[in-house]
């Protein structure tokens, strides 16, 4: 007799009509902000304010300079307005529903770690020291962050991080969407390098494993494991899984400091990760993937492009998140140059690269075969591509 299933964790999350109304005002008001009004706030920069320093001979030499400039402009001032408080809205439009459904969620994923029917497992620290970067932050204004309990076994944030992610990027809440970033790195690995065969991967900052899930049909038969350091995120993720069949090994980890043994991976990945941290806990964690990764293997982080990968303005526009988002790392990161942080690391130069690839289902299988032949550009990071650094090690 086959083993009972695990119920999905998500099923239980069920918002009224009006909060379903809410939510998508949100969704819709976020695009707003991050499409419509940044388009007018170029073209302000563009047609007016540049051209009225620029005859005053006070053309600004970077980013910083236009953020000087653009500071006091309605047109700016209004836009980080919207999207300031849009994003605040996100998290809060998901915090009732998941209260309800709170109990519910804790016996199924108390139920998915006791059975682990699937074959995976979740292992959590008793006395887990959360990383201050992370503790003393509300991230991306996340109530709560990724790491706060309120009860015993506690999954609350979990969810949060989950349905508030799909709000922000204007999901239906019911829809189950793969990993945009693990289908699109999965598949251009695949294509890119097609002997490569990973038998072990690894997400850093895994948090619910959106981003880590997809490896398994990109790559059958590979393990997975995520680590992140919030327990939450953690016993959500591990819920999920089981529920979908996937043997995923979470654990509660500081990247920084893993208790892997040397070569025992063969891909070691993340999304949005690098930019949250600071600087030093960066090379700390880079140097970790060179431990952990066997010959062969490879590293492939998608994060934000640097700064010198992009225009002036676009650093002003990227920038916005490092003083408003609760990302105080953000600039620091990108002011870093890719291929030095991997060959501090221990990887080699010639191994090493920093580029954007296209996003897997906008860009569709035929035109990603073009891309990786080299026949066709990827789209700009945000906008159909996603930009990733990393390296192989030798």
């Amino acid at each position: 007799m086959s083993a009972q299933p695990i119920v999905d964790i998500e099923t239980l999350y069920r918002p009224t009509h009006d909060e379903r109304a809410r939510q998508q005002f949100v969704s819709t008001l976020r695009k707003h902000a991050i499409v419509d009004m940044r388009a007018d706030l170029k073209r302000d920069w563009e047609s007016r304010v540049e051209p009225a320093l620029q005859a005053r001979g006070e053309a600004p030499a970077d980013w910083r300079g236009i953020e000087r400039a653009m500071e006091a402009e309605p047109s700016f001032r209004f836009y980080s307005s919207v999207r300031y408080n849009v994003q605040e809205m996100t998290f809060l439009s998901v915090q009732e529903p998941v209260e309800r459904a709170l109990d519910g969620m804790i016996d199924v994923a108390r139920e998915a770690a006791k059975r682990n029917p699937a074959g995976g497992s979740l292992r959590l620290t008793p006395n887990f020291e959360v990383p201050r970067y992370v503790s003393s932050l509300d991230i991306h204004l996340i109530p709560g962050s990724f790491h706060s309990e309120y009860t015993q076994d506690d999954v609350a944030q979990g969810a949060v991080v989950a349905f508030g992610s799909k709000v922000f990027g204007g999901q239906h809440p019911f829809r189950k969407k793969a990993g945009a970033v693990a289908e699109s790195v999965g598949h251009w690995l695949h294509l890119k390098y097609p002997d490569f065969k990973p038998r072990r991967i690894l997400d850093l900052g895994t948090c619910s494993g959106k981003n880590l899930f997809p490896y398994a049909e990109v790559f059958p038969g590979a393990e997975l494991y995520g680590i992140d350091a919030g327990a939450p995120l953690l016993r959500f993720g591990h819920a999920q899984a089981e529920a979908a069949g996937l043997p995923v090994h979470f654990s509660q980890q500081n990247a920084e400091s893993l208790d892997f043994p040397d070569g025992h991976f063969d891909l070691i990945v993340s999304s949005f990760f690098f930019h949250e941290i600071p600087l030093k806990s960066t090379h700390k964690i880079l140097r970790e993937c060179h431990r952990l990764l066997a010959r062969g293997g490879m590293m492939v982080q998608m994060e934000l492009p640097n700064e010198a990968a992009v225009s002036a303005y676009e650093n002003f526009f990227w920038n916005w998140d490092t003083g408003n988002n609760a990302e105080p790392f953000y600039t620091t990161f990108r002011s870093q140059d890719p291929i030095a942080l991997s060959t501090a690391a221990g990887f080699a130069a010639e191994q090493s690269f920093a580029h954007l690839i296209p996003d897997w289902v906008t860009f569709g299988e035929e035109r990603y075969r073009r891309f990786v032949k080299g026949e066709l550009p990827a789209p700009a990071h945000g906008s159909g591509g996603w930009f990733v650094f990393g390296a192989r090690k030798t």
